[in-house]
């Protein structure tokens, strides 16, 4: 017999006091709780609002949030000249639209990109602005312009706010395997790519995976999508101690991957708070998804993996020296985001990550993690590392799917 009181009430108890060690820590450490979001009209909202009381040739437009296959006939319906001069007249509103066709979505995009940075070259000198404005219209100018550059492919693109943005590496249209980033905390237009630590960042992440898919299955047509499309926490507050950003971005996330082009498979490799979203997401994710991947998780909002309801592989992992370990794996009044990926219990596929240090180092070539989710990016399941020195996470699967290395 034990000498400690292992009762579900004792229980409860530690778990409510390990979560108001962490709200304390959150409160007078002074991370933040919510980041500010206009509500006012924003350019995105304007172009919208435009497409929907616009017409062509005198026809009415389609509603813009319908379905994608419904939008894909009308642009099918259309010549060149009528789909290049909807992508000027309604920039923003055709570079977001799930449904419009991928090539058109990058040209409206670059189109609303060439305005945004206008725009901020405009502020830059405007005279009613502070010194700091003046910094920070600069600074957006020479992010948008970033993005313009000929090799980028940009499927979304908000400039409001912090803004919201996707990139695809890869050729989405004829791709096999599609691959999508979902990232965690602070991850916006501004933070997507660091040139000083550029496998931290999203774009590196998504870059470095597509390389090491190429590498994997050079054969296999493959595209990656790093997705910073959805408002994330800011800082390791409150937001980022609930699903409320989830929610949202699960919404998106879905209607992402509804749109997306032929009929390839989708894996989804979700990374700390995108683990979150992906677990929200997964009751709703379509029969393409063959793959469910997270790294450094707080946790999926749920107890175990069967409550993800998904026909997806649910694949788990975290390195050794990965601070995450510690958060209070629990849901309590909407705090919290469950259980433990990693855990026994859950019931995940748990795979190798050594050689990611830290954090954020899941994608950084060389390591037991990036190599694992090229693998699954190509379908390759017979090549994974279990965690546990043994193939129990290959468990059931077949060495490659059919749509792997063909």
């Amino acid at each position: 017999m034990t000498s400690f009181d292992t009762s579900p009430h004792v229980s409860v108890w530690r778990a409510l006091l390990a979560l108001a060690v962490v709200l304390v820590l959150l409160a007078t450490t002074g991370w933040t709780a919510v980041r500010g979001h206009g509500g006012g009209t924003t350019a995105l909202r304007a172009s919208v609002s435009a497409w929907k009381h616009g017409s062509l040739h005198g026809h009415r437009l389609p509603d813009p949030d319908a379905a994608p296959d419904r939008l894909a006939r009308f642009f099918d319906s259309l010549g060149a000249r009528d789909r290049a001069l909807l992508a000027r007249r309604y920039a923003l509103a055709v570079g977001n639209m799930n449904g419009a066709p991928v090539a058109l979505r990058y040209r409206a995009n670059r189109i609303a990109l060439a305005r945004a940075r206008a725009a901020e070259r405009k502020r830059v000198h405007d005279r009613r602005l502070t010194a700091a404005g003046h910094q920070d219209a600069a600074r957006r100018a020479q992010r948008f312009g970033e993005l313009m550059a000929p090799d980028r492919h940009i499927l979304a693109f908000d400039p409001a706010g912090s803004g919201r943005v996707a990139e695809v590496f890869g050729d989405l249209t004829t791709a096999r395997r599609i691959s999508v980033v979902v990232p965690g905390v602070d991850t916006d237009l501004f933070t997507f790519r660091n040139s000083s630590r550029p496998y931290t960042a999203l774009y590196g992440m998504a870059r470095s995976l597509y390389r090491a898919e190429r590498e994997a299955a050079p054969r296999t047509r493959t595209a990656v999508i790093a997705w910073a499309d959805y408002t994330a926490p800011s800082g390791l507050g409150v937001d980022a101690a609930t699903a409320m950003r989830a929610e949202e971005g699960a919404v998106r996330l879905n209607k992402l991957l509804r749109a997306l082009p032929g009929r390839a498979s989708v894996a989804l490799f979700c990374h700390s708070y995108g683990s979150v979203v992906c677990g929200v997401a997964a009751p709703g994710l379509p029969h393409r998804v063959t793959d469910l991947a997270v790294a450094a998780s707080p946790g999926m909002r749920v107890s175990n993996a069967s409550q993800l309801r998904t026909g997806a592989h649910v694949w788990a992992m975290r390195d050794a020296t990965d601070w995450i370990r510690d958060v209070p794996y629990l849901e309590l009044g909407g705090l919290g985001h469950g259980a433990d990926p990693v855990s026994p219990g859950f019931g995940a596929r748990v795979l190798a990550a050594r050689k990611a240090e830290g954090h954020a180092g899941y994608f950084e070539p060389g390591t037991d993690s990036l190599a694992n989710f090229a693998e699954i990016g190509v379908g390759a399941y017979a090549s994974v590392r279990c965690a546990r020195n043994n193939d129990g996470c290959r468990a059931d699967l077949s060495g490659t799917t059919t749509a792997g290395r063909a």
